[in-house]
């Protein structure tokens, strides 16, 4: 009898909760690590003299997988000069030109479209939606004339009006972005004796 009593008063404290808003906090039953002492990001912290609470990494120390060992691959330069070209181990790195060129289409799409559109004439939904500065038209003759370090370094560093995105691209990504503007540039470029031998079409005459 009294078992069936407290089951009966449980299902009317359950019944009654139901609906109806409270301002105390919930019961948290677990709290894991959700209050643990912390600092955020840009905080302020009285433990150091300087108050931050974000620390710069200990001089003359790198971070794991930050090592830049290879001044070409990581700058675009060797000794002060351009390199001319996207770096062999680049390619190879990736699985080959055709992956490298997939990768180099998928991230130009993802962070350079909106600005250059697919096609790079530098006439994106930005321009098109009132942004004062047309961007650069990639398949003009003076990007042509620039050499891969040169459009490697711009991707990472920026240039003018054009911010930097080496924070967010990784180094082999801004190599294949390259790669894929270089095919952008060749497909508004192209002549007759770009076309491999017995794949060309010949135009036919028009029947009389």
């Amino acid at each position: 009898m009294l078992r069936r009593v407290a089951v009966l008063m449980m299902a009317a404290a359950v019944s009654g909760c139901r609906g109806q808003e409270s301002k105390a906090p919930p019961v948290h039953f677990i709290p894991d690590m959700d209050w643990q002492p912390k600092y955020e990001e840009q905080g302020q912290s009285a433990f150091f003299d300087d108050g931050r609470a974000m620390r710069l990494p200990p001089e003359g120390t790198i971070a794991v997988g930050s090592l830049q060992a290879d001044d070409g691959l990581s700058t675009g330069k060797v000794d002060g000069n351009w390199l001319q070209k996207v770096p062999d181990s680049v390619v190879d790195g990736a699985g080959g030109i055709q992956k490298l060129l997939a990768k180099g289409q998928a991230r130009y799409n993802i962070y350079c479209t909106p600005c250059h559109a697919q096609t790079g004439a530098g006439n994106g939904l930005v321009w098109q939606h009132g942004y004062p500065v047309q961007p650069s038209n990639l398949a003009s003759d003076h990007t042509r004339a620039m050499t891969d370090g040169e459009l490697y370094d711009a991707v990472k560093n920026g240039v003018r009006n054009m911010p930097a995105y080496g924070h967010q691209i990784p180094e082999s990504d801004r190599w294949a972005i390259v790669s894929w503007v270089r095919v952008l540039q060749r497909s508004q470029h192209a002549q007759s004796a770009d076309v491999p031998p017995g794949q060309s079409i010949e135009p036919q005459e028009e029947s009389k």
